[in-house]
């Protein structure tokens, strides 16, 4: 081995200490958040604590501990919030001891739903968020879109490999491209492969880029897939098919070519079938159902937004599905 391979271990050895000293650090200091929040609303019930008190003793705390950062007022109230936000759901604390404190904040003052909250903290765990990038996925109704867009995955989708649900979307926001109203296929291609790297947070960490006009020969004819990707969970291939238009029933023959060729041609024996994403400009539901009623291939049919989507509208859908399948379990008792 060159010395300068065994330099490289060295230096290697050095970013894992200090990766394991900086989660170290970060979970003393949760940990200590968690405790002061814990204390505060324990007094604020028994001493009847309230923003004055909790002022003096922000004002204690920095007299005494003026080398100590972060105990402002308003930071001593989030942490109460912080205590009160998971005191009774002991599950979720593994997962938010491992997170930094701002994404904290930003997931237990943002959400409104235990189940959001659960779904953000674990989103963020596995994707290793940014403060910026977490704050794009709450802005950009990440939680209410996954959760939509799994209550319509076709049946074919239904049977791919455990773990599918919280992967795809019904709707993707491409925001960041800034489209006009008036685009076309190419201008859409080309944005999103020259902002690969939002595009990726959009659709999630795991997809791997293979390529743009992926050339697909069949025959003696060339073809060719918009955006080729391979998703690491699934092990799969993944083509999306861009329509600037409204989703057509005759689009499905054409993406179910190309996942045809590429299982055929492309996929290796290990992998799972491949999936095909028609992401159109919009689409009718209805006649999305009667187009993938009896399609054999696992596509899904989604659309694109150019502007951030209205939260509200989708949290009234949610909280709409949410009841419904509240009504399906009591009919099934």
């Amino acid at each position: 081995m060159k010395v300068e391979n065994q330099f490289t271990e060295v230096i290697s050895l050095i970013q894992k200490a200090r990766y394991n000293a900086y989660k170290a650090v970060n979970t003393e200091l949760i940990n200590l958040y968690w405790e002061i929040g814990k204390y505060i609303t324990e007094r604020t019930k028994s001493e009847g604590w309230g923003k004055s008190t909790v002022t003096q003793l922000a004002n204690f705390i920095q007299t005494q501990q003026p080398e100590s950062k972060g105990f402002s007022d308003k930071n001593l109230w989030r942490m109460k919030q912080f205590y009160e936000t998971y005191s009774d759901i002991p599950k979720l604390a593994t997962v938010w001891r491992e997170l930094s404190w701002t994404n904290n904040v930003i997931i237990f003052s943002r959400t409104k739903s235990e189940e959001e909250r659960e779904f953000y903290l674990r989103l963020c765990k596995k994707e290793n968020y940014t403060k910026r990038e977490l704050e794009r996925q709450v802005n950009a109704s990440y939680f209410e879109r996954t959760m939509l867009g799994n209550s319509k995955l076709s049946p074919v989708v239904r049977v791919l490999p455990e773990g599918f649900e919280n992967i795809f979307k019904e709707n993707y926001v491409l925001e960041f491209l800034n489209l006009p109203e008036q685009h076309n296929e190419t201008d859409l291609q080309k944005g999103l492969v020259q902002q690969m790297k939002a595009f990726l947070l959009e659709l999630g960490k795991d997809f791997l880029f293979m390529g743009q006009e992926y050339r697909l020969q069949v025959g003696n004819k060339d073809f060719f897939i918009d955006l080729l990707f391979y998703h690491r969970s699934l092990q799969c291939l993944v083509a999306f098919e861009l329509k600037t238009t409204d989703f057509m029933p005759e689009h499905l023959g054409q993406i179910n070519f190309y996942l045809e060729a590429l299982d055929r041609d492309i996929k290796n024996e290990n992998e799972n079938p491949s999936i095909g994403i028609l992401l159109c400009k919009g689409k009718d539901d209805e006649v999305v159902e009667y187009a993938l009623s009896r399609n054999l291939s696992p596509t899904l049919v989604s659309q694109y937004e150019r502007l951030l989507p209205n939260k509200k509208l989708l949290q009234t859908k949610l909280h709409e599905l949410f009841e419904l399948w509240e009504d399906k379990k009591e009919e099934e008792l």
